[in-house]
Protein backbone atom coordinates (compact mmCIF):
# COMPACT_ATOMS: atom_id res chain seq x y z
CA UNK A 1 0.00 0.00 0.00
CA UNK A 2 2.06 2.69 -1.11
CA UNK A 3 0.17 5.37 -2.59
CA UNK A 4 -3.95 5.88 -0.67
CA UNK A 5 -6.53 8.36 -1.65
CA UNK A 6 -9.11 9.93 -0.37
CA UNK A 7 -12.88 11.77 -0.76
CA UNK A 8 -15.45 12.95 0.89
CA UNK A 9 -18.47 12.66 -0.94
CA UNK A 10 -22.60 13.14 -0.11
CA UNK A 11 -23.97 16.20 2.50
CA UNK A 12 -20.95 17.70 4.19
CA UNK A 13 -20.73 17.18 7.81
CA UNK A 14 -18.68 19.16 10.73
CA UNK A 15 -15.85 16.82 11.07
CA UNK A 16 -15.02 15.83 8.13
CA UNK A 17 -11.98 17.93 8.07
CA UNK A 18 -10.83 16.20 11.03
CA UNK A 19 -11.47 12.53 9.32
CA UNK A 20 -8.91 14.00 6.35
CA UNK A 21 -6.09 15.16 8.94
CA UNK A 22 -6.05 12.29 10.39
CA UNK A 23 -6.30 10.15 6.85
CA UNK A 24 -3.52 11.93 5.71
CA UNK A 25 -0.96 12.15 8.28
CA UNK A 26 -1.67 9.14 9.80
CA UNK A 27 -0.91 8.06 5.66
CA UNK A 28 2.03 10.38 5.64
CA UNK A 29 3.74 8.36 8.78
CA UNK A 30 3.39 5.15 7.67
CA UNK A 31 5.79 6.11 4.55
CA UNK A 32 2.75 6.03 2.11
CA UNK A 33 1.50 9.21 -0.79
CA UNK A 34 -2.02 10.32 0.09
CA UNK A 35 -3.80 11.73 -2.74
CA UNK A 36 -7.19 14.26 -2.39
CA UNK A 37 -9.85 13.47 -4.77
CA UNK A 38 -11.92 16.64 -4.99
CA UNK A 39 -15.68 16.86 -5.47
CA UNK A 40 -16.53 13.11 -4.04
CA UNK A 41 -17.17 10.45 -7.06
CA UNK A 42 -17.56 13.21 -9.57
CA UNK A 43 -14.09 14.30 -9.00
CA UNK A 44 -12.86 10.78 -9.43
CA UNK A 45 -13.93 10.80 -12.20
CA UNK A 46 -12.76 13.66 -13.82
CA UNK A 47 -8.95 13.16 -11.87
CA UNK A 48 -9.39 15.99 -10.04
CA UNK A 49 -6.68 14.32 -7.95
CA UNK A 50 -3.73 15.79 -6.41
CA UNK A 51 -1.28 15.02 -3.77
CA UNK A 52 -1.55 15.83 -0.06
CA UNK A 53 1.57 16.48 2.56
CA UNK A 54 1.27 17.98 5.86
CA UNK A 55 0.48 21.08 5.06
CA UNK A 56 -2.57 20.50 3.00
CA UNK A 57 -3.90 19.69 6.81
CA UNK A 58 -2.65 21.79 9.12
CA UNK A 59 -5.14 24.55 11.01
CA UNK A 60 -8.14 22.42 9.62
CA UNK A 61 -9.20 20.19 12.54
CA UNK A 62 -11.55 23.40 13.55
CA UNK A 63 -13.13 24.03 10.38
CA UNK A 64 -16.34 22.79 9.31
CA UNK A 65 -17.66 20.92 5.63
CA UNK A 66 -14.61 19.41 3.39
CA UNK A 67 -11.35 21.23 2.20
CA UNK A 68 -12.09 18.40 -0.67
CA UNK A 69 -14.94 19.60 -1.44
CA UNK A 70 -17.60 17.22 -2.07
CA UNK A 71 -20.60 16.42 -5.12
CA UNK A 72 -22.90 14.23 -6.11
CA UNK A 73 -23.02 12.12 -9.12
CA UNK A 74 -25.72 10.24 -11.48
CA UNK A 75 -22.89 9.01 -13.97
CA UNK A 76 -20.94 7.32 -10.98
CA UNK A 77 -24.14 4.88 -10.29
CA UNK A 78 -23.54 3.63 -13.97
CA UNK A 79 -21.06 0.78 -14.98
CA UNK A 80 -19.28 3.25 -17.40
CA UNK A 81 -19.06 5.84 -14.70
CA UNK A 82 -17.50 3.35 -12.36
CA UNK A 83 -15.14 1.76 -15.18
CA UNK A 84 -13.72 5.77 -15.46
CA UNK A 85 -13.30 5.68 -12.13
CA UNK A 86 -11.66 2.55 -11.37
CA UNK A 87 -9.45 3.07 -14.56
CA UNK A 88 -8.83 6.74 -12.77
CA UNK A 89 -7.52 5.21 -9.94
CA UNK A 90 -5.12 3.11 -11.92
CA UNK A 91 -3.70 6.14 -13.49
CA UNK A 92 -2.96 7.92 -10.76
CA UNK A 93 -1.60 4.61 -9.24
CA UNK A 94 -3.81 4.47 -5.75
CA UNK A 95 -3.65 1.46 -4.10
CA UNK A 96 -6.18 1.73 -1.45
CA UNK A 97 -9.40 4.53 -1.25
CA UNK A 98 -10.76 6.38 1.82
CA UNK A 99 -14.59 7.40 1.66
CA UNK A 100 -16.04 9.36 3.69
CA UNK A 101 -19.85 9.67 3.67
CA UNK A 102 -23.36 8.33 4.20
CA UNK A 103 -24.99 5.47 3.07
CA UNK A 104 -24.83 6.24 -0.85
CA UNK A 105 -21.05 6.84 -0.26
CA UNK A 106 -20.44 3.82 1.18
CA UNK A 107 -22.50 1.62 -1.15
CA UNK A 108 -20.21 3.71 -3.94
CA UNK A 109 -17.45 2.69 -1.64
CA UNK A 110 -18.26 -0.79 -1.74
CA UNK A 111 -18.61 -1.33 -5.84
CA UNK A 112 -14.82 -0.04 -5.98
CA UNK A 113 -14.16 -2.79 -3.61
CA UNK A 114 -15.85 -5.25 -5.96
CA UNK A 115 -13.96 -3.96 -8.63
CA UNK A 116 -10.43 -4.73 -7.18
CA UNK A 117 -9.60 -1.55 -4.77
CA UNK A 118 -9.20 -2.21 -1.40
CA UNK A 119 -12.51 0.36 -0.06
CA UNK A 120 -12.20 1.33 3.31
CA UNK A 121 -15.43 3.76 4.62
CA UNK A 122 -15.82 6.09 7.47
CA UNK A 123 -19.11 7.74 8.05
CA UNK A 124 -19.68 11.34 7.63
CA UNK A 125 -23.45 12.48 8.50
CA UNK A 126 -25.25 14.66 10.61
CA UNK A 127 -28.57 12.28 10.41
CA UNK A 128 -26.64 9.46 12.24
CA UNK A 129 -29.07 6.94 10.34
CA UNK A 130 -26.64 4.30 10.09
CA UNK A 131 -27.52 1.70 11.80
CA UNK A 132 -24.35 -0.35 12.06
CA UNK A 133 -22.61 3.00 14.10
CA UNK A 134 -23.72 4.46 17.00
CA UNK A 135 -22.52 8.05 15.96
CA UNK A 136 -21.46 9.31 12.50
CA UNK A 137 -19.44 12.38 12.36
CA UNK A 138 -21.26 15.37 12.17
CA UNK A 139 -24.62 14.27 14.48
CA UNK A 140 -22.84 15.91 17.47
CA UNK A 141 -22.61 19.32 16.07
CA UNK A 142 -25.15 19.30 14.36
CA UNK A 143 -27.60 18.25 17.68
CA UNK A 144 -25.83 21.04 19.38
CA UNK A 145 -26.51 23.82 16.48
CA UNK A 146 -30.06 22.90 16.76
CA UNK A 147 -29.31 23.45 20.45
CA UNK A 148 -28.24 26.67 20.22
CA UNK A 149 -31.33 27.76 17.86
CA UNK A 150 -33.81 26.30 20.22
CA UNK A 151 -31.93 28.42 23.07
CA UNK A 152 -32.49 31.74 20.67
CA UNK A 153 -36.26 30.97 19.95
CA UNK A 154 -37.16 30.36 23.45
CA UNK A 155 -36.15 33.86 24.08
CA UNK A 156 -38.63 35.31 21.66
CA UNK A 157 -41.19 33.29 21.84
CA UNK A 158 -41.21 33.48 25.49
CA UNK A 159 -41.31 37.18 25.09
CA UNK A 160 -44.45 36.70 22.91
CA UNK A 161 -46.00 33.91 24.52
CA UNK A 162 -45.80 31.38 21.33
CA UNK A 163 -45.37 28.50 20.27
CA UNK A 164 -42.34 27.59 17.90
CA UNK A 165 -41.88 24.79 15.34
CA UNK A 166 -38.37 24.16 14.73
CA UNK A 167 -37.92 21.72 11.58
CA UNK A 168 -34.81 20.13 11.59
CA UNK A 169 -33.27 17.19 9.12
CA UNK A 170 -34.31 14.07 9.35
CA UNK A 171 -36.28 12.90 6.90
CA UNK A 172 -35.52 9.03 7.76
CA UNK A 173 -34.12 9.12 10.80
CA UNK A 174 -35.45 11.47 13.93
CA UNK A 175 -32.42 11.65 15.79
CA UNK A 176 -31.58 15.05 15.38
CA UNK A 177 -34.92 16.40 16.88
CA UNK A 178 -34.68 13.18 19.16
CA UNK A 179 -31.16 14.31 20.93
CA UNK A 180 -31.62 18.11 20.35
CA UNK A 181 -35.57 18.00 21.61
CA UNK A 182 -34.26 16.19 25.07
CA UNK A 183 -31.29 18.37 25.64
CA UNK A 184 -33.32 21.51 24.57
CA UNK A 185 -36.41 20.73 26.90
CA UNK A 186 -39.34 20.25 23.89
CA UNK A 187 -42.69 19.91 24.82
CA UNK A 188 -43.40 17.90 21.67
CA UNK A 189 -40.67 16.27 18.94
CA UNK A 190 -42.44 14.44 15.84
CA UNK A 191 -40.07 12.10 14.18
CA UNK A 192 -40.92 10.04 11.06
CA UNK A 193 -40.55 6.58 13.34
CA UNK A 194 -43.42 7.74 15.57
CA UNK A 195 -45.15 10.19 13.11
CA UNK A 196 -47.33 13.29 14.16
CA UNK A 197 -50.54 13.20 16.33
CA UNK A 198 -51.47 16.19 16.34
CA UNK A 199 -54.20 16.13 18.79
CA UNK A 200 -51.63 14.76 21.31
CA UNK A 201 -49.42 18.39 20.42
CA UNK A 202 -52.24 20.63 20.82
CA UNK A 203 -53.52 18.81 24.22
CA UNK A 204 -49.47 19.51 26.12
CA UNK A 205 -49.76 22.86 24.36
CA UNK A 206 -53.41 23.84 26.19
CA UNK A 207 -52.23 22.13 29.56
CA UNK A 208 -49.52 24.11 29.54
CA UNK A 209 -50.87 27.32 28.76
CA UNK A 210 -53.35 26.45 31.38
CA UNK A 211 -50.36 25.94 34.14
CA UNK A 212 -49.21 29.56 32.90
CA UNK A 213 -46.62 28.52 30.55
CA UNK A 214 -44.99 31.19 28.17
CA UNK A 215 -43.87 29.50 25.54
CA UNK A 216 -43.63 25.90 23.72
CA UNK A 217 -41.12 24.65 21.63
CA UNK A 218 -42.05 21.58 19.24
CA UNK A 219 -39.30 19.67 17.48
CA UNK A 220 -40.56 18.64 13.88
CA UNK A 221 -37.99 16.22 11.80
CA UNK A 222 -38.72 17.31 8.07
CA UNK A 223 -40.76 15.04 5.64
CA UNK A 224 -43.39 13.90 8.85
CA UNK A 225 -46.88 13.72 7.84
CA UNK A 226 -48.75 15.14 5.16
CA UNK A 227 -48.50 18.81 6.39
CA UNK A 228 -46.09 21.53 5.51
CA UNK A 229 -44.81 22.55 8.70
CA UNK A 230 -46.60 25.76 7.90
CA UNK A 231 -49.77 24.30 7.48
CA UNK A 232 -49.20 22.43 10.81
CA UNK A 233 -48.53 25.48 12.60
CA UNK A 234 -51.83 26.94 11.46
CA UNK A 235 -54.04 23.96 12.62
CA UNK A 236 -52.48 24.54 15.98
CA UNK A 237 -53.06 27.54 16.34
CA UNK A 238 -56.45 26.93 15.22
CA UNK A 239 -57.35 24.58 17.69
CA UNK A 240 -55.34 25.60 20.45
CA UNK A 241 -55.69 29.30 20.23
CA UNK A 242 -52.31 29.98 20.62
CA UNK A 243 -50.11 31.80 18.40
CA UNK A 244 -47.47 29.78 16.57
CA UNK A 245 -44.73 30.19 14.39
CA UNK A 246 -42.33 27.95 12.31
CA UNK A 247 -38.11 28.49 12.04
CA UNK A 248 -36.70 25.91 9.24
CA UNK A 249 -33.01 25.38 9.94
CA UNK A 250 -32.00 23.81 6.85
CA UNK A 251 -28.90 23.91 5.88
CA UNK A 252 -27.77 25.73 8.88
CA UNK A 253 -27.18 22.13 10.92
CA UNK A 254 -24.22 20.89 8.44
CA UNK A 255 -22.17 23.87 9.40
CA UNK A 256 -19.78 25.27 11.77
CA UNK A 257 -17.01 24.71 13.37
CA UNK A 258 -16.95 21.09 14.94
CA UNK A 259 -17.44 19.97 18.46
CA UNK A 260 -14.63 18.41 21.12
CA UNK A 261 -17.12 14.41 20.33
CA UNK A 262 -16.67 15.04 16.24
CA UNK A 263 -13.45 15.67 16.23
CA UNK A 264 -12.14 12.90 18.04
CA UNK A 265 -14.29 10.19 16.65
CA UNK A 266 -13.26 11.60 13.09
CA UNK A 267 -9.48 11.38 14.29
CA UNK A 268 -9.52 8.12 15.34
CA UNK A 269 -11.82 6.53 12.34
CA UNK A 270 -9.48 8.16 10.05
CA UNK A 271 -6.34 6.46 11.23
CA UNK A 272 -8.24 3.18 11.73
CA UNK A 273 -9.29 3.34 8.56
CA UNK A 274 -5.43 3.40 7.21
CA UNK A 275 -4.32 1.06 9.48
CA UNK A 276 -6.84 -1.55 7.89
CA UNK A 277 -5.55 -0.94 4.45
CA UNK A 278 -2.41 -0.88 5.47
CA UNK A 279 -3.03 -4.65 7.09
CA UNK A 280 -4.54 -5.37 3.65
CA UNK A 281 -8.52 -4.96 4.60
CA UNK A 282 -9.94 -4.09 1.33
CA UNK A 283 -14.33 -3.82 2.09
CA UNK A 284 -14.52 -2.07 5.44
CA UNK A 285 -16.34 0.50 7.07
CA UNK A 286 -15.09 2.03 10.52
CA UNK A 287 -17.90 2.81 13.40
CA UNK A 288 -18.46 3.64 16.54
CA UNK A 289 -19.80 0.98 19.77
CA UNK A 290 -19.60 1.34 23.23
CA UNK A 291 -17.14 4.32 22.77
CA UNK A 292 -14.59 2.19 20.83
CA UNK A 293 -13.95 1.94 16.75
CA UNK A 294 -14.93 -0.98 15.06
CA UNK A 295 -15.05 -2.40 11.53
CA UNK A 296 -17.15 -4.27 9.64
CA UNK A 297 -17.35 -5.49 6.11
CA UNK A 298 -19.33 -2.95 4.06
CA UNK A 299 -22.35 -5.01 2.68
CA UNK A 300 -22.75 -6.43 6.50
CA UNK A 301 -22.50 -2.72 7.85
CA UNK A 302 -25.06 -1.56 5.05
CA UNK A 303 -27.69 -4.50 6.11
CA UNK A 304 -28.29 -3.42 9.86
CA UNK A 305 -31.40 -1.71 10.12
CA UNK A 306 -30.89 1.55 11.87
CA UNK A 307 -33.08 1.39 15.05
CA UNK A 308 -35.13 3.99 16.84
CA UNK A 309 -34.11 4.88 20.53
CA UNK A 310 -38.07 4.55 21.81
CA UNK A 311 -36.61 4.67 25.52
CA UNK A 312 -35.24 7.82 25.04
CA UNK A 313 -38.67 9.06 23.32
CA UNK A 314 -40.47 7.81 25.52
CA UNK A 315 -38.71 9.93 28.27
CA UNK A 316 -39.00 12.91 26.51
CA UNK A 317 -42.58 12.73 27.05
CA UNK A 318 -42.15 11.89 30.48
CA UNK A 319 -39.90 14.61 31.38
CA UNK A 320 -42.30 17.33 29.06
CA UNK A 321 -45.61 16.95 30.88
Amino acid sequence: MKKIGILTSGGDAPGMNAAIRAVVRTGIYNKAEVMGIKEGYKGLINGYIEEMNLSSVADIIHKGGTILRTARSDEFKTEDGKKKALDMLKKFKIDGLVVIGGDGSLKGAQSLSDLGIPTIGIPGTIDNDLGYTEYTIGFDTAINTVLDAISKIRDTSTSHGRANIIEVMGRNCGDIALHAGLAGGAESIIVPEEGLNIENVCKKLIQGKNRGKLHSIIMLAEGVGKRSPYELGNDIEKNTGIETRVTILGHLQRGGSPTAMDRIIASKMGAKAVGLLLRGAKSRTVGIRENKVIDMDIDEALCIEKVFDHATYNLTKILSI
